[in-house]
């Protein structure tokens, strides 16, 4: 039998709460948590700002403007401005470009970018982009009204959100998948550093496998990683969303620091950005060229998953079967390891077609 005939569809559910949601067809990125989109602004034009930490950077920045260089999917219209062109001030909520280059002391990821006060995406401005921009670029939107999720979701995203894209590239395929949790890892690290910076209470913001950020049990943000392959190397834009100022729909991360510190602080995006990118450069090197192993347990520490026992359902000819298995981590490939009570261990993979992915997925036995 091969390895594809021996897999067994299955309905997983917590042992705690048995409800299972109806199948329903899914694409394989994820959903950020953010409201939907109203139809209206499908048609909206944008305007890139371009800025670089150096001058080498900010002469790439020129050219890419004078050369039309950057476009949006569809061919939508598009207006690029270097920062020194902007005439007024900018707005009292938009990201603060001088802010945050002047908080950045890292030496590849974030030093090139791309802002804008309303873009339908800033996944698909890296991603569509990709090989016109520097290793490393940034994009980040002050309102996205078209951010890309699971099953070809739309999501509206809200002043207040950190909503960005950036780029990276690797050699070896095989560690692809495992990139969204060095992502995970830096964002949740980078909050507790700001956090430490500036003498607050820790924010302990946890990782819901395989790419959503809970505080406090409600989704505050999440991670969408894509890749094309070209010229021998995976070219990857990773796409983050973070409640940092706003608490709809859910909550984010000010509220809870104003509950729990009597400080009137309240963290921005701009030293949470530069902070990722310290945490991202750092945890990034030791991933290529050390391997996932040397950030597992910081991650372990961080995700919500240790430990869980699940219920997986199988129907067996006209009966449902239930088995426990213990989350024990994750496998090589980036799946989760879980133990079953007959002491085997098993590879759960999702079966892409359930909303949540402790819902649904596939098992298979490891020798």
């Amino acid at each position: 039998m091969s390895l594809k005939d021996s897999l067994r569809f299955l309905t997983l559910r917590n042992s705690i709460h048995s409800l299972i949601l109806s199948p329903r067809k899914l694409t394989s990125s994820y959903k950020l948590s953010f409201s939907p989109l109203s139809a209206m602004d499908s048609n909206s034009s944008s305007t890139l700002v371009l800025c670089g930490k150096s001058t080498a950077e900010n002469e790439i920045a020129l050219s890419l403007k004078s050369n039309k260089t950057l476009k949006l999917p569809g061919d939508s219209e598009v207006s690029v401005l270097l920062k020194s062109e902007l005439e007024k001030p900018l707005e009292e909520n938009s990201f603060r470009i001088d802010s945050y280059m002047g908080s950045l002391s890292n030496s590849q990821f974030g030093r090139f970018l791309i802002w804008s006060p309303r873009l339908p995406s800033t996944h698909d401005v890296v991603s569509h982009n990709f090989g016109e921009l520097p290793f490393g670029t940034v994009c980040v939107a002050d309102v996205q009204f078209k951010g890309r999720g699971r099953s070809k979701n739309v999501w509206d995203s809200p002043m207040g959100c950190l909503m960005f894209s950036f780029t990276t590239q690797m050699e070896d395929g095989r560690v692809v998948p495992l990139v969204q949790y060095v992502v995970s890892l830096a964002i949740t690290e980078a909050i507790k550093d700001v956090c430490d910076k500036n003498g607050l209470p820790c924010i302990d913001v946890k990782i819901k496998w395989p790419n959503d950020l809970y505080l406090n049990g409600l989704k505050v943000g999440g991670i969408l990683c894509t890749s094309t392959y070209r010229s021998k190397k995976f070219n990857v834009s990773a796409g983050i969303g973070l409640n940092v100022d706003n608490e709809k729909p859910t909550t984010c991360l000010n509220a809870v620091l104003k509950e729990l510190s009597v400080v009137a602080y309240q963290l921005s995006r701009e030293e949470i950005l530069a902070a990722f990118f310290e945490k991202f450069e750092k945890f990034n090197d030791l991933f290529i060229n050390q391997g996932f192993q040397t950030l597992e347990e910081l991650y372990y520490k961080t995700w919500l998953h240790s430990g869980q026992r699940v219920i997986v359902q199988e129907k067996n000819e006209d009966q449902m079967v239930e088995n426990v298995v213990t989350i024990q981590g994750l496998t090589s490939s980036g799946y989760l390891l879980a133990i079953g009570d007959d002491n085997q261990m098993y590879e759960l993979h999702p079966d892409g077609n359930s909303l949540d992915f402790f819902k649904g997925l596939i098992r298979r036995k490891l020798d």
